[in-house]
């Protein structure tokens, strides 16, 4: 039978009596680039924990890698959308990443630092490896979490809004690391900026409460007004932005 690295069936996840996703079916084979895009509050957030295993589902059933999300945790890589970290906290780089590799009851070895150190060099940021993160810009700061993400050589990666609120230069540089993690791994991003990942994913999930779709990104883009729930344009830096229609003097 074949595996896929993510497998939803019939999937449906409620809170306080309230519909976030509903009726979820869809398959991303192994080693498959996917973003996942949507309106805020369509659920994209609620996905990745769903796979994650930090929440269960109301109805249905979701599979990571062929087992259940907890029994796969130790083969996924995530960069939520915000990671909470005291910037004042007196801890380095190096030590930051390395958290990524934390067994319970269990000290880091010296094999566990040369992985955080061959994640760091990976996201660029090998040289940093001794300062503080609180020395660190945003940009920088967020190539050390996906340093960390990537420290356990996760089989599924995970990534959260990964460019918002950092500089554009982050952003050039975040992508071409993605490029070079091709075919390494499964990567799923979740993301607004659908004209800059458009261009390096192998396929779209348009997620509003529902999937509307799961295709290519032309397939994507078609639906996008449904997903988004009004007319939507592209701005120049691929952004959805709502149109609204004027209206009449009442």
């Amino acid at each position: 039978m074949k595996v896929f690295a993510i497998e939803m069936e019939d999937l449906s996840y409620c809170i306080n009596g309230r519909e976030i996703l509903r009726n979820i079916n869809f398959r991303v084979p192994v080693g498959e680039l996917l973003a996942v895009i949507g309106p805020n509050g369509g659920g994209k957030t609620t996905l990745l924990k769903l796979v994650t295993g930090q929440i269960k589902p109301s109805r249905g059933r979701v599979r990571v890698l062929g087992m259940k999300p907890e029994e796969a945790r130790s083969r996924i890589g995530y960069l939520p959308q915000r990671s909470h970290f005291e910037t004042d906290f007196p801890i380095d780089v190096l030590q930051t990443v390395m958290i990524g590799t934390y067994r319970k009851f269990e000290a880091p070895t010296d094999d566990d630092r040369k992985k955080a150190l061959r994640a760091l060099e990976m996201v660029g940021m090998l040289e940093y490896r001794d300062r503080k993160i609180g020395e660190l810009s945003g940009g920088e700061l967020q190539r050390v979490f996906l340093a960390r993400a990537l420290v356990r050589e996760p089989d599924l990666l995970l990534l959260d809004e990964p460019t918002a609120s950092v500089d554009p230069a982050f952003r050039g540089s975040f992508y071409r690391i993605i490029d070079e993690l091709r075919g390494e791994m499964t990567i799923v991003i979740v993301s607004h900026d659908i004209g800059t990942v458009a261009r390096h994913v192998d396929s779209v999930a348009c997620l509003n409460h529902r999937l509307f779709v799961h295709g290519t990104v032309e397939e994507a883009l078609k639906c996008i007004d449904d997903a988004y729930g009004c007319p939507v344009e592209l701005l120049a830096h691929g952004i959805p932005h709502r149109v609204l229609e004027e209206h009449p003097d009442e």
